[in-house]
């Protein structure tokens, strides 16, 4: 049990550091380019770090976590930490870009693999491992940060990730079992901890999530011997174990058994199915996420009051937190004064959401009247925002109701694989990208003259036609068969189409980070969604004018614009997929009448959305396949329809991949070397697919042959009248040049394999 006078009330599980104003990806992204030094990132990193910690002691938390703060993934920190990095990188002497090079690449390093944080659309590197693999231990980074803090007066928490979640997120690249190593790794943490200690942290959180997935029993095992172990040792901190992302079920009265001072609680994403086992855990302190920090809907004072006191029944300590860390949504509704106000009164951003904890630690500890004005606020908009008619549009309603099973069907794949090869006339190994180019300096001085106002939109329309027009003429003169427009005209491949959706809200700074320097602003899902008029036709028609070549229509599948937006929680994700697919499904239909013969629906998204615990996948594996397949069965036989996934794992779905029914599939394979081939093999996949053949998150241009190497290493796995060849993801944030290059490298090296 934790020291009465060493506890905590309110707090968060981690906070954001991309920076108000993105300051730090463009502080990085300055340092890549060599415009600023390594002292200057780190100048600036601190600054961000300390006006944040103010910020939030100002707000009125009282345990403030630190050590959350990275250049770029907390999974590679941990690598850091723990002396895994890979034997690649260890020639490069300078601390930092050994680090980056770790994480993007370098023209002679190959980066490490990205996949998603578990179901949110974080992306983290994924570490490797082996039996051989020597862990040391490099405490610099935390125990600075500690001193950061405490410098300042700040009630510091420092967070590591747990070594039960880092050895199951990394990779075992000579297949032992990683968590053998865990008596490798054990006594570092143990020594860890001891400095922190030393150095004045009270409470450190050792983050967890992986303890929310099913685990074995011999896993449960072990999450008791780590725990025990760590708890028991002399001179440490209390030490606060986060589970989020989901229930912990078993694993929560097997951590409360092992001594450590306090659990997290996700009652959020977990729901209340930890509540009834956190009662008989009188002596642990509980953190109880009942503040949502992967959505951005204000929370329901009384349901969360309600959850609080059932947790605390027992007669355990509870403090009020975030369901997980606030890295997933945006900073703060201040920089939103143009969001619609009714709409505005339902949202909390990050400083909000550290505001209700605040308010709800001290209506758990004073009560109501200690609050009153605020909770009658709180209550108002949460009444107001259920009372809202955008929220159920009949004819949206009726429509589905009309559905049956025949919307969602085709002919055979090979039926249509013969009819759209005599429509098509396309070589063995077809050429072609993802869909986006990159985004040039003309395009975002354009973007930002329309959002200004110094240009009108028929002037913006023109500048983009003419970069598609360059686009394409590339694309002819390098020799891809199959062309993409190369969507000048679009910010990002979600909020592009939630703008011309009714029902979605774009936000205007509400930035937040997908990977490294990648931050997307997720649009805000609220009500029914309705498509009022065609999205993509005009931009693909034109393009295809200027060729002979197909041009792909370019649309996101009804999963990702789901996974990717913050997403109305007041019905089940089914039935607000199956309206976005509606929309989508009309703008299939049109590209087709007006003569697009290639329509490509993305779904990058399909394993990030997959629950955590396997009783619950097969459920929304078939939503999700459904969704798919209403959005894209609308056109004929003759046209093919294409899809495009990336950066997941994607052996615990293959079954629902082949059940897309996509004429063709372009799949992330190149830093997996074709790994995904061969899950797709064992399940029979007998459709069109494009492993990624060159990895487009780094920077390095790969040479003809190591892209022919990857072909070879495909033709071994998928038939040539099958295979085709293209980058693992679009090329929107990559430089012209090095697109370019490697492009011309793509289409020799498909030549030449013909």
């Amino acid at each position: 049990m934790p020291n009465p006078e060493n506890t905590f009330t309110a707090t968060v599980l981690g906070l954001p550091r991309i920076g108000p104003n993105r300051e730090l990806k463009r502080a990085i992204e300055a340092y890549w380019a060599g415009r600023i030094d390594a002292a200057a990132l780190h100048g600036l990193a601190g600054g961000l770090r300390v006006a944040q910690l103010n910020a939030v002691r100002a707000a009125g938390l009282d345990s403030i976590p630190v050590g959350t703060f990275s250049y770029y993934d907390q999974m590679l920190d941990t690598a850091v930490l723990l002396g895994a990095l890979p034997e690649r990188v260890h020639g490069i002497a300078d601390e930092l870009d050994r680090y980056f090079a770790a994480a993007r690449g370098t023209a002679e390093v190959a980066p490490l693999e990205m996949t998603k944080w578990f179901d949110t659309n974080y992306h983290y590197l994924v570490p490797e491992l082996s039996a051989a693999t020597e862990f040391s231990l490099h405490p610099d980074k935390p125990l600075a940060e500690l001193e950061e803090a405490l410098a300042l007066g700040i009630p510091a928490r420092p967070v590591i990730i747990g070594p039960i979640t880092f050895l199951k997120l990394a990779k075992s690249v000579d297949g032992s079992e990683l968590l053998d190593r865990l008596p490798d790794l054990l006594p570092l943490y143990e020594r860890l901890l001891g400095l922190l200690a030393a150095a004045g942290a009270r409470w450190v959180q050792i983050d967890e999530p992986a303890l929310v997935t099913d685990l074995t029993e011999a896993e449960l095992a072990l999450v008791h011997s780590t725990y025990q172990r760590l708890a028991a040792g002399s001179g440490r901190p209390d030490l606060l174990v986060a589970g989020y992302f989901g229930r912990l079920g078993p694993v929560l009265p097997v951590l409360a058994a092992t001594g450590v001072e306090a659990i997290a609680v996700d009652l959020v994403a977990g729901g209340d199915a930890d509540v009834a086992a956190a009662q008989e855990l009188s002596g642990t302190l509980l953190v109880a996420g009942v503040v949502d920090g992967y959505n951005v809907w204000r929370t329901d004072p009384d349901r969360a009051l309600t959850g609080l006191a059932a947790l605390g029944a027992g007669g355990a300590p509870v403090a009020v937190s975030s369901s997980c860390s606030l890295l997933h949504v945006p900073y703060s509704l201040a920089a939103e004064p143009d969001l619609e106000p009714r709409l505005r009164s339902w949202l909390a951003f990050g400083a909000e959401k550290i505001a209700e904890i605040r308010l709800l630690a001290t209506v758990l500890h004073e009560g109501q009247d200690a609050a009153a004005e605020q909770l009658d606020i709180a209550r108002t908009a949460v009444l107001d925002r259920r009372s809202d008619a955008r929220l159920c549009d009949p004819t949206v309603r009726a429509r589905l109701a009309g559905l049956d099973a025949a919307d969602g069907r085709r002919v055979p794949a090979d039926e249509r694989r013969r009819l759209q090869q005599e429509r098509l006339q396309l070589p063995p190994l077809p050429t072609t990208t993802i869909g986006s180019y990159p985004q040039t300096g003309r395009i975002r001085v354009a973007r930002a003259a329309l959002r200004r106002a110094e240009i009108d939109r028929a002037e913006y329309d023109t500048r983009m036609r003419a970069e598609i027009a360059e686009v394409i003429a590339l694309q002819e003169e390098i020799g891809l068969d199959v062309l993409v427009h190369g969507e000048p005209e679009r910010n990002d491949m979600v909020q592009y189409f939630a703008e011309q959706l009714d029902g979605f809200a774009a936000t205007a700074n509400g930035w937040v980070q997908s990977y490294g320097t990648r931050c997307v602003r997720p649009p805000i899902l609220f009500g029914d969604v309705t498509r009022p008029a065609a999205m993509t036709v005009d931009w693909i028609t034109y393009a295809q004018s200027l060729t002979g070549k197909p041009v792909k229509g370019m649309l996101t599948g009804p999963v990702t614009i789901l996974a990717w937006s913050y997403v109305r929680d007041d019905q089940p994700l089914a039935d607000t997929a199956r309206q976005i697919a509606l929309a989508i499904r009309d703008e299939t239909v049109d590209l087709e009448a007006a003569g697009i013969a290639i329509i490509q629906v993305d779904e990058p998204a399909l394993r990030e959305l997959l629950p955590l615990r396997r009783a619950d996948q097969p459920g929304y594996l078939e939503w999700a396949v459904q969704a798919f397949r209403l959005a894209t069965s609308g056109v004929a036989d003759t046209t093919q329809i294409h899809t495009h996934l990336c950066y997941s794992e994607f052996g615990e779905i293959i079954g629902a991949i082949a059940g897309l029914d996509a004429d063709v599939t372009s799949i992330e394979a190149a830093r997996s070397h074709m790994e995904v081939l061969d899950d797709l093999n064992a399940a029979g996949f007998d459709l069109g697919v494009g492993p990624g053949v060159y990895d487009i998150h780094s920077p390095r241009v790969p040479s003809t042959e190591e892209i022919g190497t990857s072909l070879a290493l495909a033709l071994k796995a998928v038939p040539a009248e099958r295979l085709w060849v293209n980058p693992d993801c679009g090329l929107k944030t990559r430089g012209t040049a090095e697109a370019t290059e490697s492009l011309r490298n793509l289409v020799a090296a498909a030549r030449a394999l013909r």
